[in-house]
């Protein structure tokens, strides 16, 4: 790198290829350069990448999986010929320090101080994960042949049930490799999609503007559709209703019912007077003197001086 750095620059006149051997030692620099200050401690600044989610001590905000630090490595210890390293790294929202430490007993990593683990764990098992035998069952696979057996008899059996799957998602995955006709049918859908919502947006404005309104229309519903149907056949009142009218009617209505003529909750003196003009009604028109012809002696006119006979001319007297 420092090789590939140094093209194009200033190389002093005192440098020997063969005696350096590179630009880094005729310097007496490290490649890394700024990364490697503390070389001498056994710490190399390198760029590390959280593998869980934490929550710093310092300012107790959350810090998501995947985030990435300059980070301090150095080697702590050993497990068996593994190394353990631990990494010191800055939290970006507040000015503390946190450390990871790598846990190669559990191929895991594990906290050391400054922050601490979101648990968001579950058994692997509910949901048909793989999961990793422990050392136990490895050891003991290797050495009892029965064990083994009943693994190896488990394990196609599992593998005999789930191939139907894995051939439909075989023919899926096949499907899915011709880029064309998947590009195709889901413009076309797309298309068609596209078209029924123009359609049914021309309906809904019609039916506004037929109706006079400006609402927003909500989808019809099958179920709407129903009721709609079930309120335009049915009648307004149903048969109980009509029973329960008519049960109530009789209730309020009285054993001797009156006449259509008098009033409700009618007095005696009120019936006496309602009867009786019922029947000067029924009976006819009533009979007075001017109907009959009688004359008060006020009102005859004049006899005249032929002394004719102002009586009106009916039949009666003719017959007399």
């Amino acid at each position: 790198m420092a090789e590939r750095k140094a093209v194009n620059k200033y190389i002093p006149a005192d440098f020997d290829p063969k005696k350096h051997s590179s630009v880094n030692k005729y310097r007496n620099s490290h490649p890394l350069r700024e990364r490697a200050r503390k070389l001498d401690q056994g710490i190399l600044v390198i760029r590390f990448e959280l593998p869980f989610n934490i929550w710093c001590d310092g300012c107790n905000n959350h810090i998501g999986m995947g985030v990435r630090y300059n980070a301090e490595k150095s080697k702590t210890g050993n497990y068996y010929s593994t190394g353990i390293y631990k990494f010191r790294m800055k939290c970006h929202l507040c000015d503390s320090h946190f450390e990871i430490e790598t846990d190669p007993a559990n191929c895991d990593y594990k906290i050391l101080n400054g922050a601490r683990r979101q648990e968001n764990r579950w058994d692997p098992k509910d949901n048909e994960q793989i999961v990793p035998d422990d050392k136990g069952d490895i050891k003991r696979m290797a050495t009892d042949a029965m064990y083994r057996l009943e693994h190896q008899t488990e394990d196609f059996n599992k593998g005999t049930s789930l191939k139907p799957t894995l051939e439909r998602l075989q023919d899926l995955q096949d499907r899915w490799k011709d880029d064309f006709s998947l590009n195709q049918t889901l413009r076309k859908t797309m298309r068609e999609h596209r078209r029924k919502v123009l359609d049914q947006k021309r309906k809904d404005e019609s039916l506004l503007k037929k109706a006079c309104l400006s609402i927003n229309l909500v989808p019809e519903s099958p179920s709407d559709l129903k009721k709609a149907i079930r309120i335009k056949s049915e009648p307004f009142e149903s048969f109980d209703d009509k029973c329960e009218a008519s049960r109530i009617k009789l209730m309020n209505e009285s054993v001797f019912p009156l006449p259509d003529f008098l009033p409700s909750n009618p007095s005696l003196k009120e019936i006496t007077e309602c009867l009786v003009a019922k029947r000067i009604e029924e009976s006819g028109p009533s009979l007075d003197r001017a109907s009959l012809g009688i004359l008060d002696k006020s009102t005859r006119p004049k006899r005249r001086e032929s002394k004719k006979c102002l009586v009106p001319y009916s039949a009666d007297s003719e017959s007399e």
